[in-house]
């Protein structure tokens, strides 16, 4: 089974790493937020990759071709123009890159890979900036279960500011950050059919308007509820707090 996943946005609202490189190859403990990703479907046996690129999607290009460089102990011999590579670390990944376009929207960016796709039954397709603990593998079988066109994963979003406990106007405490307000929202990762791909109209199409809309109206949108980690990183203050995580040796997503 193939994942794609988007990975050609600006990432303006983090432009102080986002200058250099795309969105997903900021790093989360020393590894691009991408890798992570392919890390938690990896650990689902789901190892075929289509990365949909765009802006400075050369960077993505350049850190898988030299994947033993970033990932093993090299020595390089000057004298006999050699470099032997040591306890190579080898992912069991097949990594497609397809430059999908600077401009083009989410919806277009699939579009543009329909051909990789095209001769499998279903897929996965997800996010390039958002790590979790999610079950792909019952996702999977969720979708498949169901019959349907495509399955979104449902999530609670994580609390932004703490909050107060009160009781009147008397404060009896803090909570540490509360989940939103109850409602589920698209937490991405989502299971699809190819056929999903004949509503997206072309490249100013996005993903999350009229194809998924579409699908909803239909009734062949089915949603995969997700209560546990979730987290995406559209801010310096939602990366920093995955490095914490990271940092912690109990990063909520690291399933592998």
């Amino acid at each position: 089974m193939k994942a794609v996943i988007l990975a050609g946005g600006l990432g303006t609202r983090i432009s102080e790493e986002t200058h250099l490189k795309p969105k997903p190859m900021i790093e989360i403990g020393g590894k691009p937020i991408l890798w992570h990703i392919m890390k938690i479907y990896s650990a689902h046996g789901v190892n075929d990759f289509v990365i949909c690129c765009g802006y400075r999607g050369y960077v993505i290009k350049e850190y898988f071709a030299n994947y033993f460089l970033h990932t093993s102990d090299i020595t390089f011999d000057m004298g006999n123009n050699r470099m032997e590579v040591h306890r190579r670390h080898a992912e069991p990944w097949r990594v497609t890159v397809v430059d999908t376009g600077e401009e083009t929207m989410t919806g277009g960016r699939l579009k543009r890979v329909a051909d990789y796709v095209a001769e499998d039954e279903d897929f996965c397709f997800t996010y390039g900036d958002g790590v979790a603990d999610v079950n792909i593998s019952e996702a999977i079988r969720f979708h498949r279960a169901h019959g349907k066109l495509a399955t979104v994963t449902a999530v609670q979003p994580p609390g932004r500011y703490g909050a107060l406990q009160m009781q009147g106007d008397s404060v009896n405490g803090f909570a540490e950050k509360p989940r939103g307000d109850g409602g589920l929202i698209n937490g991405g990762f989502f299971v699809l059919s190819p056929r999903c791909i004949a509503r997206i109209a072309g490249d100013a199409t996005s993903w999350e308007v009229e194809p998924l809309s579409g699908l909803a109206a239909d009734g062949e949108l089915k949603a995969y509820t997700h209560q546990g980690f979730w987290q995406p990183m559209d801010t310096l203050r939602e990366k920093n707090l995955l490095e914490t995580l990271w940092a912690s040796g109990q990063a909520p997503w690291k399933v592998w």
